[in-house]
């Protein structure tokens, strides 16, 4: 513990002092009463010396350095944004109803979550690098347009890449996963319908993930039963595929989340599991032992009233 004006702390312990010992001169005059009676004389007493012991700490104005839990770390929302993604079955449309929810969910965390954008079809394009700045993160979430096909492994990739600060890919001739560090504190939300129609190996990518310690939750957008969408005057038929989705979350030790309505996905953004980080930083005391203090007092006045009638 630490006092910002630590001469008052020598201050506090001498007036303490001085006020117990003017107590116990004032009590010798005073005829002795039976055991069970003296500590009832005597309780009350006690909690107006300690309550004024505690006041004169907080004029000091102690603090610690405590373990604080918070929301903090990296989010990347890896939008699939292929022309699957147009689909109604999903009111106004899978990518429409997956906007409006995400920017609920940004405007929800606090200014210690960094959050990025990455817009997926065949390739992958990071519309916004993580940032505090949830503004511009809900600005590049209204910006999203449908496009192309989908390419999940290069929806994980290129998410890996933003957190790691530089180009992740997998091996070639499917060798071991690639080294690229820890990042124990970011997660990747990839929402999609889970049709993959080519590019990078999605399982694959995600094992890269799950060996750098980035959670993955994946969010399913659409319905298993599926509709058509028009692509290039042909009509393609379009279904959520869980399986997919969720064995790429389970790789990670992440979740999978069905989004079946815009109501379910706005509910999935609810209960997504964030990290918790912990940090050790001061915390002012001040106020708890003012409350502390002035508890004692309060206390201590019901006593005396209680027992004697009155304040002795």
């Amino acid at each position: 513990m630490t006092f910002q004006y630590p001469l008052l702390v020598a201050v506090a312990v001498v007036v303490t002092a001085a006020l117990v010992v003017l107590y116990l001169r004032l009590q010798r005059g005073r005829p002795a009463l039976k055991a069970g009676s003296a500590w009832r004389r005597h309780l009350p007493q006690v909690m107006f010396l300690l309550a004024a012991a505690l006041m004169f700490l907080a004029v000091a104005r102690p603090a610690a350095t405590l373990p604080v839990a918070r929301a903090a770390g990296t989010v990347i929302l890896a939008f699939d944004v292929s022309n699957s993604m147009k689909a109604e079955d999903v009111q106004p449309s899978r990518l429409a109803a997956a906007k409006s929810a995400a920017t609920e969910f940004v405007a929800a965390q606090p200014d210690s979550v960094n959050i990025g954008i990455v817009a997926f079809d065949q390739g992958a394009l990071t519309t916004q690098q993580p940032s505090e700045d949830h503004d511009a993160t809900t600005a590049a979430i209204k910006r999203l347009q449908v496009n192309g096909g989908t390419s999940l492994g290069q929806a994980i990739l290129a998410s890996l890449t933003v957190v790691v600060g530089k180009p992740v890919q997998l091996p070639e001739n499917g060798g071991a996963a690639p080294d690229i560090g820890y990042f124990g504190n970011a997660t990747i939300v990839v929402l999609s319908d889970g049709e993959d129609t080519g590019g990078p190996d999605a399982l694959a990518a995600a094992g890269v993930a799950a060996k750098a310690g980035v959670r993955i939750e994946t969010v399913g957008i659409g319905t298993v039963e599926g509709t058509t969408v028009e692509v290039d005057g042909y009509q393609v038929a379009t279904s959520l595929n869980e399986d997919l989705l969720t064995q790429i979350a389970q790789t990670t030790a992440g979740h999978y989340h069905r989004a079946e309505n815009a109501q379910a996905l706005h509910d999935v953004y609810q209960s997504l599991d964030l990290r918790l980080t912990t940090e050790r930083k001061p915390v002012e005391l001040t106020g708890a032992a003012t409350a502390v203090a002035v508890l004692l007092l309060f206390i201590g006045g019901i006593l005396m009233t209680t027992w004697f009638g009155r304040i002795l």
